[in-house]
């Protein structure tokens, strides 16, 4: 479905509208997909007082705390790939004292995802959670990290994880339309889940496409356009992480991220060259061709490999033919609602006619 609102922007214009000192700031792709572009913008506007919920602990949790834009962080892992002295920024945060961070366990991070799209206050999870010190160990949600009752079918203990309704989502899919529809294909994890429990959405993708493109294959919409409040076409827009159908994940741009994130005067290097030095994505590109060359980027895209397509034809798409007469009984509207009516079957008619 389609609406007419134009919600094409740039990712300066949507994190400046959208993303507010203080939000809660959810990170929506797990894995793959990460929404880098989405992220390096809200770094390079210097959102301050977040709180950073991020399922995949990927580079972007350090490039936003050693931006200085993350006080709490609600994850279910933390990469810190190759520092064993604790040296990135959210080990670095948590040793300072700078940054609170809640850990979860994947399913219980979910759970708490799925009971917020749902309009849930709350979801169960496996009580094995009660020996461990991720029940046990808590950081900011204190008493609400988790709660026990006790349930009144079985009379056991039962636990219990709010749900997380985060003020605003950042998420990165292979395409969508001006109006906001989003689809995505490849691994979902929480993906969907983190956007539909979001207050605002802000989409970027790969590129921007006609809305007939959507219709045609439904089954890929995660986000239906009236949940968007933001679309921003963004080729390479994951770029180091991979997109499905368009390109893998770099290897050689993470590393360079990584290794310099592993100390404070490297992370400081790495967002001046990667992130303030660059005005927006497309400079952010530009450098990396600079300095990788065209054939280092090129490597990395996707052959094609595609599916069988769907059909999803069908005899016709209303009940009502091209006479307006209703396709089994033959008769118009005006006609049904008469012999409803003789039936006393109609007793609101303005639920009918309006």
């Amino acid at each position: 479905m389609k609406t007419g609102k134009n919600k094409l922007m740039s990712a300066r214009q949507a994190v400046a509208k959208y993303v507010r000192d203080g939000d809660t700031l959810i990170i929506g792709n797990y894995t793959i997909s990460i929404a880098f572009g989405l992220v390096n913008e809200v770094a390079r506007q210097k959102k301050r007082g977040l709180t950073l919920c991020s399922q995949s602990g990927h580079l972007c949790d350090e490039i936003l705390t050693a931006a200085g834009c993350v006080e709490r962080l609600v994850t279910a892992y933390v990469m810190s790939a190759g520092s064993r002295e604790g040296e990135y920024p959210v080990s670095r945060g948590l040793k300072k004292g700078e940054l609170q961070v809640e850990d979860y366990t994947n399913f219980q991070y979910n759970a708490r995802l799925v009971a917020g799209m749902h309009g849930l206050s709350f979801m169960q999870v496996l009580e094995g959670v009660l020996h461990t010190d991720i029940f046990r160990r808590r950081s900011f949600m204190r008493e609400n990290k988790f709660k026990v009752i006790t349930c009144p079918f079985t009379g056991k203990d039962t636990v219990l994880v709010p749900a997380l309704n985060p003020d605003v989502c950042i998420i990165h899919v292979q395409r969508a339309d001006k109006f906001g529809n989003a689809q995505y294909w490849g691994a979902m994890g929480s993906v969907q889940a983190a956007a539909l429990a979001s207050r605002r959405i802000i989409v970027s993708c790969e590129e921007i496409v006609e809305h007939d493109v959507i219709a045609a294959s439904p089954h890929f919409t995660i986000i239906p356009y009236f949940r968007v409040d933001a679309v921003v076409e963004m080729p390479w827009g994951a770029h180091p992480s991979q997109v499905v159908g368009y390109y893998n994940s770099d290897k050689t741009g993470l590393a360079v991220l990584s290794m310099g994130l592993m100390n404070e005067d490297g992370g400081k290097a790495v967002l001046d060259e990667w992130v303030y030095g660059c005005p927006d994505h497309n400079a952010y590109m530009k450098h990396y061709v600079s300095i990788m060359g065209m054939d280092g980027l090129n490597v990395l895209r996707a052959r094609p490999y595609y599916s069988t397509p769907a059909n999803y034809g069908a005899a016709f798409t209303s009940v009502w033919d091209e006479e307006g007469k209703e396709r089994t009984m033959g008769v118009s509207l005006d006609e049904l609602e008469q012999i409803m009516k003789e039936k006393e079957v109609l007793y609101e008619e303005a639920l009918y006619t309006q």
